[in-house]
């Protein structure tokens, strides 16, 4: 597993305790108060590491290999998965798979960035970063969900949408904003979720929603920390200063007011659990969507427009 520098002190003392338990049962001798102390250190190590994150840290986590993807979600925390495909205009993007699904009971059409964890996948769905035709999948999936009164869910985890010569030619910047419009306008309740990385405009193209809600350790924002760094600072060195300044991970989000909830994860990180995230990310998820779906249909888009125009209303001390 992708060892980030600062969980080293916990890996040296997981790897400690891993000796202690292989010399017990080699030797076959009485070893439990060592484990033990050992295990409660570890505990404590992990805790103390965490529970103090650095904004350049939490996007570290954000984009860890082994944090699960959308497809993982939709395997770990939905039934029923049926996929659709294509833009009907030109073709379909595996980096913006979608389709119906149930989720504790209910049917849904959810959508989401999919990254890859090794290269031949990585090149099969771009890293993430959608073209064109990714959005307008995603739109013609929503409008689909609106006709048959569903609720939508997209899973946001991208670096930003793709910025090739054939993705401008295609007009990827048209496809982004003819969503964030028709999102807008949906009669049915929408919930979007920053699983990870949520870059740029390529991730507002599938974050207008009536809920927007972060994982722990995802970030959100216009540009990358290194990008950031590079325009501000002239070196990507100074990312981790980038990352401060920027406000762009959950904790700072929420009492900006930008998103409406954070899902909890465990200890350590979505890496190291994807099943107890994934259950997190169910419960969290189903809560909304009961609240939301109680609304009248026009409460719902008149409190979608307010949440969304009160964005950037700033009044000093």
């Amino acid at each position: 597993m992708q060892l980030l520098e600062f969980e080293k002190p916990a890996a040296d003392l997981e790897r400690e305790l891993d000796k202690l338990r292989t010399k017990s049962a080699s030797q076959n001798c009485d070893m439990s108060a060592e484990i033990s102390s050992m295990e409660a250190k570890l505990a404590e190590t992990r805790a103390e590491i965490y529970k103090n994150l650095s904004p350049w840290q939490r996007v570290q986590i954000a984009r860890h290999t082994n944090r699960p993807f959308m497809l993982d979600y939709v395997s770990l925390a939905f039934t029923d998965f049926s996929e659709l495909h294509g833009d009907r205009h030109i073709g379909d993007d595996a980096s913006m798979p979608g389709g119906f699904a149930r989720i504790g009971g209910r049917r849904v059409v959810v959508i989401g960035h999919q990254k890859g964890r090794d290269t031949k996948e990585n090149l099969k769905r771009n890293f993430g970063s959608a073209h064109p035709e990714g959005y307008r999948k995603a739109l013609r999936l929503m409008k689909i969900a609106e006709k048959f009164g569903l609720p939508i869910i997209t899973m946001i985890d991208t670096p930003g949408a793709f910025p090739g010569i054939g993705a401008e030619e295609r007009n990827i910047a048209e496809a982004i904003a003819f969503n964030l419009r028709e999102m807008m306008l949906l009669k049915v309740p929408v919930i979007a979720v920053v699983l990870g990385e949520g870059g740029s405009g390529g991730a507002l193209g599938i974050g207008v929603a009536d809920r927007v809600i972060m994982m722990e350790n995802a970030y959100y924002s216009v540009i990358s920390p290194e990008g950031c760094a590079a325009i501000l600072w002239k070196h990507r060195k100074h990312a981790p200063e980038a990352a401060e300044a920027m406000k762009l991970v959950a904790p700072d989000l929420m009492e900006l007011g930008l998103i409406d909830d954070v899902i909890d994860e465990p200890t350590g990180g979505a890496h190291h659990d994807h099943q107890a995230t994934a259950d997190a990310f169910r419960d969290v998820v189903l809560a909304h969507i009961e609240r939301l779906s109680a609304l009248p249909t026009e409460q719902l888009l008149n409190e979608r427009y307010a949440k969304f125009r009160n964005f950037g209303a700033w009044q000093g001390k």
